[in-house]
């Protein structure tokens, strides 16, 4: 076998091996992506009525504005300083997923707070590693895993409440891709500290000079349960920006794995074709040898 055919089947078994690995690749990501995406629907619709009880609470209080608490206000004593949250991914071989988050947080961090201002951290081993071939300091560099528990979640927001009651820092915003569709994912700057005051439900507002009643009858008082719902309204926050990260990044796999099997599938039959136009040079070049020296012998 001449030594060009041998070289093109080998470069068609290795392309046939990396199009078998990509494939499957391709399968666990859109596996995890659908369990992801479930975990975070279910999550979501919990956040979704948590977000509407505190409605309640505020039409029951009065105006969204007349509402007091630690976690809305903004700092008596500003110290100029934020903490940022990165989410980004443990693993590669998901596209632009990381690039793109990385450069939405920098590029906030740049025109509205300035490095110098900034408690940067990072969850996730390529965030971690482009601060470093970057030369960007990290306060805390963290990993969740690729399905984060709503206890680890639940004790990082806990720790960013305290840091924010205490004065340390003027707000606490979390950078991640956010999931909208199948073909849509952004990446997003989120303020989760601190809150917007919650605004009163639609639903407990005046209509033609009648009051609406509301559907909850709260016990203890609102002002009480203000202070339970509103931190757990952060935290809820926080796990549902883990949950939309995490399904991103499955998809944005999914989605590169399909196009490097795409790409693999046409290479193998394009090397084929090499492979048969070289066999077929190769037979014609020995038949007319053969032709040649049959003549010669005559």
């Amino acid at each position: 076998m001449p030594a060009n055919i041998r070289e093109i089947k080998g470069r068609m078994q290795a392309v046939g091996n990396i199009e078998r690995i990509t494939k499957t690749m391709q399968l666990i990501a859109s596996a995890r992506f659908q369990a992801m995406q479930k975990k975070a629907v279910q999550s979501q619709a919990y956040t979704r009525q948590l977000g509407e009880m505190v409605g309640e609470l505020a039409a029951a209080l009065g105006s969204g504005g007349d509402i007091s608490h630690p976690l809305i206000a903004k700092p008596d004593s500003p110290t100029g300083r934020e903490r940022i949250l990165v989410l980004t991914s443990e693993r590669g071989l998901c596209g632009a997923y990381n690039g793109n988050v990385m450069r939405k947080a920098l590029g906030f961090v740049r025109e509205e707070i300035g490095l110098d201002n900034t408690d940067l951290d990072v969850v996730g081993k390529k965030g971690i590693g482009f601060c470093k071939f970057n030369r960007l300091s990290v306060d805390r560099p963290m990993s969740f895993g690729d399905s984060p528990v709503y206890a680890e979640v639940e004790k990082l927001a806990q720790g960013y409440i305290d840091e924010f009651t205490a004065g340390g820092v003027d707000a606490v915003r979390v950078v991640y891709m956010k999931f909208e569709t199948m073909s849509r994912q952004t990446a997003t700057v989120q303020t989760l500290l601190p809150l917007e005051p919650p605004a009163a439900d639609a639903s407990a507002a005046t209509d033609g000079g009648t009051d609406t009643k509301s559907v909850y009858e709260f016990s203890p008082e609102p002002e009480a349960l203000m202070d339970t719902l509103l931190p757990a309204t952060v935290k809820t926050t926080l796990f549902q920006c883990f949950n939309d990260a995490v399904v991103s990044e499955q998809l944005a796999r999914m989605v590169a794995m399909k196009s490097a099997t795409d790409a693999a599938g046409k290479q193998k039959t394009s090397l084929k074709r090499q492979f048969n136009r070289a066999r077929q040079t190769a037979i014609t070049t020995e038949l007319s040898e053969i032709i040649g020296g049959a003549a010669a012998l005559e």
